[in-house]
């Protein structure tokens, strides 16, 4: 795992008229601050990457559909530089990841529906806070194709 990454499980409430599902709060152990909250849909088989916060702190969960987060690690100093990790998260695995500033984070849509991404953001967007690479054509050692075996 990568250091300063954070996942949680998260509740959903079900009953014959449907599901509340739970995703912060200002008073969990883990809530920074509010800076926005938008919600980013992926199609099956598209890629969302690699985008780097220089001071965001971003707060991912899948409110619908499959997606396939990836995280890389390459901030000076950190004990996981250089590391990988994946996580399979929506409705078969609805948590919420808690994503620190400098670390490399992309996500693509599986499954066979559209994927709806919330991120509850400790800032606005910034366009000058933001780095962003070619989710294919880049430094990171990483191969988005699907994995058989």
């Amino acid at each position: 795992m990568i250091n300063g990454v954070k996942i949680k499980p998260l509740k959903k409430i079900c009953d014959e008229r449907g599901m509340v599902m739970h995703m912060l709060r200002n008073d969990d152990p883990d809530f920074e601050k509010f800076g926005e909250i938008y919600f980013s849909v992926v199609y099956p088989g598209v890629v969302k990457g690699w985008h780097n916060h220089k001071e965001m702190t971003q707060n991912y969960a899948a409110v619908s559909g499959l997606i396939k987060l990836v995280l890389y690690d390459e901030r000076e100093g950190s004990p996981t530089r250089g590391e990988l990790q994946e996580i399979f998260m929506g409705e078969d695995n609805y948590v919420l990841v808690k994503i620190p500033p400098r670390v490399w984070n992309g996500f693509k849509g599986i499954g066979t529906e559209p994927a709806i991404v919330a991120n509850c953001a400790t800032i606005p967007h910034d366009p000058d806070e933001i780095s962003r690479l070619d989710p294919f054509d880049n430094h990171i050692p990483y191969d988005w194709s699907l994995k058989h075996g």
